[in-house]
């Protein structure tokens, strides 16, 4: 990514964040924490990438997307871009997927070490 689109995509996912944590009246959108934000290059569009503790993704993609003209106009005014990208919200499930990996990591773990527990004591 371009230098100035990646200082841009920073701002974005900054600002972003407190205007959902703030303004937001859906309860859905609550639970977000944004993972990264992508900008093309010519500052058209950008990629708002998300995660959840807890709702269903798809619900929440769509509610956010559906809220991607105002979060652009709250945006507009913070950041005082000439242009200012058009939002598209992405579900993040290498996040979820780094989850579950790391349980089956530590059941994995927990399961050796109590194998090992029964053959010194055996």
């Amino acid at each position: 990514m371009h230098h100035r689109a990646q200082r841009i995509a920073e701002q974005i996912r900054h600002e972003l964040a407190m205007v959902l944590m703030r303004e937001s009246k859906d309860p859905r959108i609550h639970d977000v924490t944004l993972t990264a934000v992508e900008v093309t290059p010519d500052l058209e569009q950008a990629k708002v990438w998300f995660t959840l503790l807890q709702g269903d993704p798809a619900e929440v993609t769509r509610a956010l997307n559906h809220a991607a003209g105002y979060l652009r106009s709250e945006l507009a005014h913070r950041l005082r871009l000439r242009n200012m990208p058009r939002l598209t919200f992405k579900f993040d499930e290498s996040v979820q997927r780094g989850a579950r990996l790391s349980r089956l990591i530590d059941q994995a773990v927990a399961e050796d070490r109590a194998h090992h527990r029964d053959e010194t004591q055996g």
